[in-house]
């Protein structure tokens, strides 16, 4: 479990979460309340006291078993004190730390690594007006790695060193989140980097095997792994589509939300949506990116089977023109070999060459012939 303290640009970290539930513990900024499944399922007496004491009220039980639920598919719900939010993230065994290297061999057994099938886990945000509460995978590397970027963009003033000029507060305030909704969003918008950083491997694979499929010279037999690819694209774009449908939702609940009234208040408002459409013009680019990698994949096919048909086409055409050059040569050698005493040529010294001649003379006419009507010209 990890509890951060969000007051303006200073950042600190607590230990204890008992100490969160005293009155007055975060009257400025906000908390940030981060921790595991089994983490949140062992401190939620905790977690609702906390809850309680900083924003009057609980969580329902149905959202807690959502938080818990290792399964769920991303989605968005909301009550009148808070907004939940599942974002499904790509679990670590498919994270970008395990994509192939650009050194790595391309060919092996054939072909590049096989593309793995695409698994995620749910990461659970509830946002308060004054507290966010993450529920992570059992391993939390968005949770670490995003708390690393936050810890490190929290002003120096605030550890003993010298206070920085007005400009460079300004600067370190526009990368600390103003408010749990924002949080929340720059922790969303890590997620879906991950998925955009899986499409070079995607890309790359695909393009190899497209590549393979067009050659009519390779005879390619990865038809599994094909099939595989196609069913983790078609997995990921349900995936990214209902990760859309949350966002779209939140951006919808947002909107019909009264106007606060302070300026301040309105310029966070707006920062939220402008960070929310941003997330979800993010996660549109990887559907867009999935579905034109799924066509190109089709495509490839229907052009392999085209290959495939159009060289079939051209070795049945030879052996057509050759069967055409053999067939008067077989009639001249079925005459000759009747078993008739008068034929002419059969009691001539020469008459075995000219016979020869004539079938030379014959094949050499239809090979011709064939060969500027472009029958046995070689395709380029």
């Amino acid at each position: 479990m990890r509890i951060f303290k969000i007051e303006g640009t200073r950042v600190s970290e607590h230990d204890a979460l008992a100490p969160m539930a005293a009155p007055g513990a975060c009257e400025q900024g906000y908390l940030w309340l981060s921790m595991t499944r089994e983490e949140f399922r062992a401190s939620l007496p905790q977690v609702q006291d906390v809850l309680q004491s900083l924003c009057n009220t609980h969580l329902v039980d149905l959202h807690v078993s959502d938080l818990l639920n290792d399964q769920l598919p991303s989605r968005y719900d909301y009550t009148s004190q808070y907004d939940l939010l599942v974002f499904r993230r790509l679990a670590a065994s498919n994270g970008t730390d395990q994509s192939p290297k650009a050194d790595e061999p391309a060919a092996r057994h054939g072909g590049p690594p096989v593309l793995r099938r695409v698994d995620t886990r749910p990461v659970g945000f509830a946002v308060f007006d004054r507290v966010l509460l993450s529920v992570h995978p059992e391993d939390g590397a968005v949770r670490d790695a995003f708390a690393a970027k936050l810890l490190a963009a929290a002003a120096p003033g605030d550890r003993g060193r010298p206070a920085l000029p007005a400009l460079d507060v300004r600067a370190i305030s526009a990368r600390i989140p103003s408010s749990p909704a924002d949080l929340m969003l720059r922790v969303v918008n890590q997620i879906v980097d991950a998925y955009l950083d899986l499409r070079r491997e995607l890309t790359r694979q695909l393009d190899h095997w497209q590549a393979e499929l067009i050659d009519p010279r390779s005879r390619f037999t990865n038809w599994s792994e094909l099939m595989g690819a196609r069913q983790s694209l078609h997995h990921l774009d349900e995936i990214c589509e209902d990760q859309r449908a949350c966002i779209q939702d939140w951006i919808d609940s947002l909107e019909t939300l009264p106007t606060p009234a302070g300026a301040i208040e309105q310029r966070e408002n707006e920062l939220v949506m402008v960070r929310s459409r941003d997330v979800l013009e993010h996660i549109e680019r990887v559907v867009h990116h999935v579905r034109r990698l799924e066509q190109n994949a089709e495509t490839a096919v229907q052009m392999h089977f085209s290959v495939q048909s159009h060289r079939a086409n051209d070795i049945m055409r030879v052996l057509t023109v050759l069967t055409a050059v053999f067939l008067p040569l077989n009639l001249i050698a079925g005459i000759f070999g009747m078993n008739f005493e008068f034929i002419p040529l059969v009691h001539k010294a020469d008459g075995f060459w000219i016979a020869m001649g004539s079938m030379g003379v014959i094949a050499v006419v239809l090979v011709v012939v064939f060969w500027r009507k472009r029958y046995l010209a070689r395709p380029h």
